[in-house]
């Protein structure tokens, strides 16, 4: 399914979001908290690098003409809201932090939450963007991917 060029994390990393994009797509607690388990035991930085490049993709698609302070509201509460019903030990603070982190405008001396409880916060916030672009995680991965490797290889002067 995924290039068979990219390294092992990479499709790692890949496979484990679109298990638990699917799982938080059907509700499914045990599908969701094996996916997130897995992608736990990768390293955090590339796996929250991937899920914030999705995150601002579909963020920009959603919103072509500029992102708004009530579309961020939007965001949050329907993310909240879905994720209330089925997983209810999600604090709504880290959503805030994860969106806001992924916009470049996190407040430092919030509480930090666990790698754990973020991946989970993040993961819900791109289920409820793909709902509302009606599209499923795969191109997004995809070019994620792709924008990590391309900026990692770029030279410095």
């Amino acid at each position: 399914m995924w290039p068979t060029q990219w390294p092992e994390i990479a499709r790692d990393v890949a496979d484990h979001t679109a298990t638990a994009l699917a799982a938080a797509r059907a509700q499914s607690v045990p599908a969701w908290e094996d996916a997130v388990a897995e992608l736990a035991a990768l390293p955090y930085e590339q796996v929250a690098g991937v899920h914030a490049t999705m995150m601002r993709e579909l963020l920009e698609e959603l919103h072509p003409d500029g992102l708004t302070g009530e579309d961020v509201q939007a965001v949050l509460e329907r993310s909240a809201r879905t994720a209330s019903t089925w997983l209810p030990s999600l604090q709504p603070d880290t959503l805030v932090a994860v969106l806001t982190g992924t916009l470049g405008v996190s407040d430092p001396d919030a509480p930090k939450a666990r790698p754990d409880e973020y991946l989970r916060a993040g993961l819900v916030v791109l289920a409820d963007l793909l709902a509302a672009r009606r599209a499923g995680p795969e191109l997004y991965l995809r070019r994620a991917l792709g924008e990590i490797e391309r900026a990692e290889t770029i030279e410095l002067p």
